[in-house]
C-alpha cells in the first residue's frame, strides 16, 4: 500500500455527511445569523427554503451588507408566491403550522378573502376555522373558493372517520338491543356458551345454560337520539369542524335521530342541514360569547324520549349566562333518564383551557367532562350508547394517550 500521510487531501478525515446535513438544518433553523458558525447554504432550494422561512419568522431581519425588507407585507402576489414556496419545499404537515403562524404572526386573515390565495393553500382544519371566523364579511366571489376549500377538508375527515362511526354505533346499537329471553333462531350461541361456561358438565361433555343471549330482532324503528350541541365561540372551532361531520355521518343512520345544535349567545338548530356537513359549517359563525344555559334550554326541548336520549355538550364551559341554571338544567336531564356527556374539544389540538368551576360542578353532578379526539370519538360513542362507563373509558384513554 501507498504511503499516504503526505498527501494533505488523502490524509484529511472526509467530513461526516450526518454533521453536514446537522449543520444544515440547524442553519435554516437559526437563520442567516448562524452563518458564520455554520457555513452558508449550497443548494438554490435551501437558499429558497430559507427564504420562505424568513419571510415569516425574521421580519426584522436584515443580512450582513444587504439592506432587504422581510416579511410578506400586505401584498396579495408576494403572499400567493410564498404559499406556493412552502408547498413546494416543505411537507404538508408543515405547511399547516406555516399557514396558521402566517395568519397569526403577520396578520394575514383579510388576505385570506382573495380567491387566488386560497387556491394556493393548503387545506386543513385551522383554515377551515379561519375561513368560518370570516363568513360574514366574505365576498361572493371569494365564497365559492372558500366552499371548495371546506369540501376538500370535511371529505377526507368523512373518509377517515365514517366506517368507524357506523360501525361503533351500530355494533353498541345491537348489543344493546341484546335479549334474555329470545327466540331460538334469535339465540347468539357463541355468547351464550361463554356466559355459561361455569355450568359444564365433564360427563355430558356439554354446557346447560341458565341464562339465554340473544340478538334482538332488527327493525327500522329509532333505537336511540343524539342532540349534539356545540359551542361555536372563537376558541372551538376545530371542534366545530369536526363535530359537524360526525353529527353528518349519525344522522345518515336510520337507527339514530340525530338533532344538531350550535350555540354562541344565540342558538341556532342546524339539523336540517345534517345531510351536508359543509352546509352545517357555513351556517355556523364563529366567534362572539356563550349562553351555555339557553342552549340546553332549547336542546330540552328537542328530547321526547329521555331514557333514550344521548345529550353530548361540546363547550369549553366558559358560560355568559345563568351559571346556576345550567347546572340546575344539566340535572334535570339526568334526573329524567337522559344520559348526558360534556366534551371540552372534539379535536387533535390537545389539552384545551377550560373554566375547571363548572368542569368540577358537572362532575358532582355524575356527568364527566374531557376531551376527545375524532378517531377516538367513535369508540367513545360506542360506550355512551351501550350505557357504559363513559368515566372510566376516558381515564382509561387518558392514560394510554398520555393526555388529562
Amino acid at each position: 500500500m501507498s504511503d499516504t500521510s503526505d498527501n494533505p487531501v488523502a490524509a484529511a478525515p472526509h467530513p461526516d455527511p450526518d454533521d453536514e446535513t446537522r449543520s444544515r438544518r440547524w442553519r435554516l433553523v437559526l437563520g442567516a445569523p448562524a452563518e458564520a458558525g455554520l457555513g452558508g447554504l449550497d443548494s438554490a432550494d435551501d437558499v429558497a427554503m430559507d427564504r420562505a422561512l424568513s419571510a415569516l419568522y425574521n421580519s426584522d431581519e436584515q443580512t450582513p451588507g444587504e439592506k432587504r425588507s422581510a416579511g410578506l407585507g400586505g401584498s396579495a402576489p408576494k403572499v400567493a408566491r410564498w404559499l406556493g414556496d412552502i408547498r413546494n419545499y416543505f411537507p404538508s404537515t408543515v405547511v399547516e403550522v406555516m399557514q396558521r403562524d402566517a395568519v397569526e404572526r403577520l396578520h394575514l386573515t383579510q388576505l385570506l378573502l382573495e380567491p387566488e390565495l386560497l387556491e394556493a393553500v393548503e387545506p386543513d382544519v385551522h383554515l377551515v376555522g379561519t375561513l368560518l371566523s370570516l363568513n360574514r364579511v366574505m365576498p361572493e366571489t371569494t365564497r365559492a373558493t372558500a366552499r371548495v376549500v371546506v369540501e376538500k377538508v370535511v371529505r377526507e375527515i368523512e373518509r377517515r372517520i365514517a366506517d368507524r362511526t357506523v360501525a361503533a354505533v351500530s355494533g353498541a346499537l345491537d348489543r344493546a338491543a341484546r335479549t334474555t329471553r329470545p327466540r331460538l333462531r334469535d339465540i347468539d350461541w357463541d355468547r351464550t356458551i361463554r356466559r355459561n361456561l361455569a355450568h359444564y358438565l365433564p360427563e355430558q361433555r356439554t354446557v346447560v345454560p341458565e341464562r339465554l343471549v340473544g340478538h334482538g330482532r332488527k327493525s327500522n324503528a329509532v333505537r336511540r337520539d343524539v342532540v349534539l350541541a356545540i359551542d361555536q365561540s372563537g376558541s372551538m372551532a376545530s371542534s366545530v369542524v369536526y363535530a359537524s361531520v360526525f353529527g353528518a355521518v349519525l344522522a345518515s343512520m336510520r337507527s339514530l335521530r340525530t338533532s344538531l345544535v350550535v350555540f354562541d349567545t344565540a342558538v341556532v338548530d342546524l339539523t336540517e342541514d345534517l345531510h351536508d356537513p359543509v352546509d352545517v359549517l357555513f351556517g355556523t359563525q364563529l366567534g362572539g360569547g356563550t349562553d351555555i344555559n339557553r342552549a340546553i334550554a332549547y336542546c330540552g326541548q328537542l328530547i321526547t324520549r329521555p331514557a333514550d336520549t344521548l345529550f353530548v355538550l361540546i363547550s369549553d364551559l366558559y358560560e355568559g349566562g345563568i351559571r346556576d341554571e345550567m347546572l340546575r338544567r344539566v340535572a334535570a336531564m339526568k334526573e329524567a333518564g337522559v344520559q348526558v356527556l360534556v366534551l371540552l374539544a372534539l379535536s387533535d389540538d390537545g389539552a384545551p383551557a377550560y373554566d375547571h368551576d363548572n368542569a368540577a360542578a358537572l362532575a358532582a353532578l355524575g356527568v364527566p367532562a374531557f376531551a376527545c379526539t375524532p378517531d377516538a370519538f367513535p369508540e367513545l360513542l360506542a360506550v355512551a350508547l351501550d350505557r357504559g362507563d363513559v368515566a372510566g373509558w376516558a381515564r382509561t384513554a387518558a392514560l394510554r394517550h398520555g393526555t388529562h
